[in-house]
């Protein structure tokens, strides 16, 4: 195990979500799996109690524990993307795989956890500050998942 990782909480659902992130993302695996040893107040011997995988090449564990905290956008993944067959692919796993849109290039996955799909174009040409920057975020603030050809056609004028 990592010196630091990820600890993401799903109200259940971790190896299978451990599973589809591994099979999704580059430099993913699902590696240990724990499962309770006995009956506890709300689940019984031998359920998953936490998955150990990386997303890639992040360290996280699932922890299987219940609905009493919930995901929110307050935690993301950020995935940068080279081109537009990429963010599609990523965008398309997540969404398509009962995920759900949401702007500026976020979705989410079926379990809850947020995830950033951002082509390279746009934060080379945010980073460029100025006037182009202002062009770029104007045009990414009308998307949901990110056209790289309207960035690059708002990173030109």
């Amino acid at each position: 195990m990592a010196k630091n990782t990820i600890c993401l909480w799903y109200d259940s659902g971790a190896e299978e979500a451990a599973a589809f992130y591994a099979a999704t993302f580059p430099d993913s695996a699902v590696g240990r799996v724990m499962r309770a040893p006995g009956d506890y107040p709300n689940g019984a011997k031998g359920q998953v109690l936490t998955v150990d995988f990386t997303v890639a090449g992040v360290a996280c564990m699932g922890l299987n524990g219940g609905p009493m905290f919930p995901q929110s956008e307050a935690f993301s993944f950020q995935i940068m993307t080279e081109d537009q067959a990429e963010t599609d692919r990523y965008w398309d796993a997540i969404v398509g795989h009962g995920g759900s849109e949401s702007q500026c290039g976020w979705c989410k996955d079926r379990w809850g956890i947020s995830w950033q799909i951002t082509p390279r174009a746009l934060t080379e040409a945010m980073a460029e500050g100025g006037a182009v920057a202002q062009r770029v975020f104007a045009a990414m603030m009308t998307m949901g998942k990110i056209d790289v050809a309207a960035i690059e056609a708002a990173r030109g004028g």
